[in-house]
């Protein structure tokens, strides 16, 4: 009889392979807190310690990782330059730069750029931080699209089918813990969200953190990201989303017309913000309103 080996799977049933378990390692290396214990990357990836340590060997020899004192590892210099070299080049970022700079020099507030992969939405460049605010999210970090303002203008933009096949995925654990409760509440923030060109985040995924955040699209129209702006519920009151909502999507506009796109249109003419109801004319306030 054959002996069984890699049969760890992916969350999707697939048999994860070595390039597989190589790349959550590496995933896994570059997370913030590093350096990283062995034991640390294990329980991480959900790999045993001699494969996690098998894997950063051969990354060690190929200068993706290096080690550190205690017997921890970082990401090693081949990989640090890879890293760079692609920011360097890459497109969007070239774009979102200066428009990240002016907006955070007009608005006061932290602006970042995000990308989408997947179900999540992947922080790749930001402002500096105002003195009282510090992004909790760094370069590199992730999070789900349903509990950010970049994750949810993105949503906003995509074809509905898309759209649903990321809400519909999210267990209902994780539902009875997001503060808008459901699926069918969060679409009604994102259709709010498509007509005026901005989404909200009031706090979904940071208590006290209010964010605004408009898609970026490319020239075949596909949603490649968005532009944001975060900052303490404070400092970016509800009359400061009204004001910075407008700017925020003139922002993520001027990043699509970089590359080639257009912004989506608008969901309803002629309704401001003040104008829209809630669901089934309950008068809940759209997201950036006053209650």
């Amino acid at each position: 009889m054959a002996k069984t080996v890699n049969t760890r799977t992916t969350e999707q049933g697939r048999v994860k392979g070595p390039t597989d378990k190589a790349m959550e390692v590496l995933e896994a290396l570059v997370e913030p807190g590093g350096p990283h214990r062995l034991g640390d990357l294990a329980q991480r990836t959900g790999l045993t310690k001699p494969t996690v340590h098998r894997h950063l060997q051969t990354m060690v020899e190929f200068g993706f990782a290096q080690p550190a004192d205690g017997g921890r590892y970082q990401a090693g210099p081949r990989l640090l330059g890879l890293a760079a070299a692609a920011l360097h080049d890459d497109q969007d970022l070239r774009l979102a730069r200066p428009v990240l700079a002016e907006l955070h020099r007009r608005t006061g507030q932290f602006a970042h750029y995000a990308v989408r992969h997947g179900d999540v939405a992947v922080h790749l460049e930001h402002s500096e931080s105002p003195p009282e605010f510090r992004m909790g999210v760094p370069p590199g970090g992730r999070t789900p699209l349903y509990l950010s303002g970049v994750g949810l203008a993105m949503l906003s933009a995509l074809p509905p089918d898309a759209c649903a096949d990321v809400l519909d995925a999210v267990p209902a654990d994780e539902w009875a813990a997001h503060p808008l409760g459901d699926a069918a509440t969060v679409r009604e923030v994102l259709r709010e969200a498509a007509e005026r060109g901005y989404a909200v985040d009031d706090g979904y995924g940071e208590p006290d953190v209010r964010s605004v955040a408009a898609p970026v699209l490319d020239r075949d129209g596909h949603v490649v990201g968005a532009v944001g702006i975060s900052g303490l519920t404070f400092t970016l009151d509800r009359e400061s989303v009204l004001l910075f909502g407008p700017m925020v999507r003139a922002s993520a506009r001027a990043v699509s017309a970089g590359l080639g796109g257009r912004a989506p249109a608008l969901g309803v003419a002629g309704r401001t913000a003040g104008e829209r109801r809630g669901p089934h004319g309950s008068g809940r306030p759209a997201m950036g309103e006053d209650a």
